[in-house]
């Protein structure tokens, strides 16, 4: 394949020579346990697997289908078993609860070597480096806050361009209900809630989001700036989305979208493998755009794809740790991947204009360095980046309640997911 073929050539360059000269016995071996078990996903981690082997190691995964709880539950075993496993998908707060064991590996002598913290988008440093030494490697960056727009339905309603705020969403909407048309497509599951949620929150007051989804403020749960975001999603429940959504999967829910059925979807940038996977160009048949926001600058809800590292005893275990760090953050892996996946790399000097990257993630990028400039860049709580699952897992709960209970009123909403979060605590 040209993928592995190019990625061969230039990681065998970079790190024979380490390689040979650290370890002359060992050769590296890696075992990765992942969540990735099925469809693109599946697809993207093999691609990392296939430059793993490519560079001369062997490559061993334990893939666990479903929720993250499921291999988290079977990393806990391994671990408790004295059988760490080498690598670890994990994002988010999960990173700095199993570093706090001290048994996560010490990546900072290649991280200083190869220069990481001088190229990784800085919201990621401090979940890479939990304690201030690197443990784990970012795959990618992906953007929740988008919102996806059929051109051709949009334009037969008379709306002319993506909604900015969340007034012009709400005027965009009535004109496809009056046209006809289902406005947002949404489906049946908790992690899509909490997705919508937290871009309405994020929308109308960034300040309310950070206290409330990254500090868990319990207060701040409770405010009336939230009990105004349960409101705009109530509306958007009751009367902007359609009353079919129990039981609706994420691809028919897309492509209600895509197909022109509906004019909205509020999606993170792996909508992009749908639209692309259908024959439509992202940026002028489907458009992007960020979603809806009150407060007129760029704003990014960030997601990121990582690999923790755990000690080993084997040194073929451990250079196999070395050369799997070196090949994620590689260059020539963050462009192939991320053109792949969707989302953008989690290096900043990349050039995606000049890598293959499409409209939406060239704009990605930049809307991601103006919201580092601006101090508005946040990581995403129903994506698992900010606070623990205990917290997340009552937040989405109470969310997903109230999408499916028509007469929980938004002060009933808020105040209960407080509850629902200061119970775990």
């Amino acid at each position: 394949m040209k993928f592995t073929t190019k990625v061969a050539a230039a990681a065998t360059t970079m790190l024979a020579a380490a390689l040979l000269s650290s370890t002359a016995m060992a050769a590296p071996k890696v075992l990765m346990l992942h969540q990735w078990a099925s469809g693109n996903d599946a697809a993207s981690i093999a691609k990392l697997g296939e430059m793993f082997t490519a560079a001369g190691g062997t490559w061993e995964q334990t893939a666990i289908a479903g929720h993250t709880a499921n291999t988290l539950a079977k990393l806990r075993a391994d671990v408790v078993a004295g059988n760490a496993p080498a690598a670890v998908q994990l994002k988010g707060p999960e990173i700095a609860e199993w570093n706090a064991t001290g048994g996560t590996a010490d990546m900072d002598e290649l991280a200083t070597s190869e220069g990481w913290d001088k190229v990784v988008a800085p919201e990621l440093l401090p979940v890479m480096k939990p304690d201030g030494k690197w443990v784990a490697a970012p795959m990618n960056i992906h953007r929740i806050n988008w919102i996806w727009g059929n051109k051709a339905a949009m334009e037969g309603v008379g709306v002319t361009e993506l909604p900015k705020t969340w007034a012009d969403f709400n005027a965009a909407c009535e004109k496809a209900i009056a046209g006809g048309k289902i406005c947002l497509a949404h489906l049946s599951a908790d992690w899509t809630d909490a997705t919508t949620f937290e871009v309405v929150v994020y929308g109308q007051d960034p300040e309310l989001f950070k206290k409330a989804f990254v500090d868990g403020d319990v207060d701040a749960l409770r405010s009336d700036g939230m009990i105004k975001a349960f409101d705009q999603m109530r509306l958007m429940v009751s009367k902007y989305m359609d009353p079919a959504i129990a039981g609706r999967d994420y691809d028919t829910a897309s492509n209600m979208m895509v197909n022109g059925d509906a004019l909205f979807f509020i999606m993170g940038d792996w909508e992009l493998g749908t639209i692309k996977s259908v024959g439509k160009e992202p940026g002028k048949d489907i458009l992007c755009g960020q979603a809806p926001t009150d407060w007129g600058k760029p704003g990014f809800i960030l997601n990121s794809d990582s690999v923790v590292f755990f000690k080993q005893s084997n040194p073929d275990y451990v250079e196999g740790q070395k050369l799997l760090a070196h090949l994620i953050l590689s260059p020539d892996f963050q462009k192939v991947f991320n053109i792949a996946k969707g989302s953008i790399p989690a290096r900043m000097d990349i050039d995606l204009a000049a890598s293959g990257f499409n409209a939406c993630q060239i704009q990605s990028q930049a809307d991601l360095k103006a919201s580092i400039e601006d101090g508005e860049l946040v990581r995403s709580m129903a994506h698992n980046m900010t606070v623990l699952q205990k917290y997340r897992g009552a937040m989405m709960d109470t969310i997903t309640e109230f999408v499916n209970t028509p007469e929980m009123s938004s002060a009933d909403a808020a105040n209960a997911m407080a509850d629902a979060v200061e119970a775990q605590m």
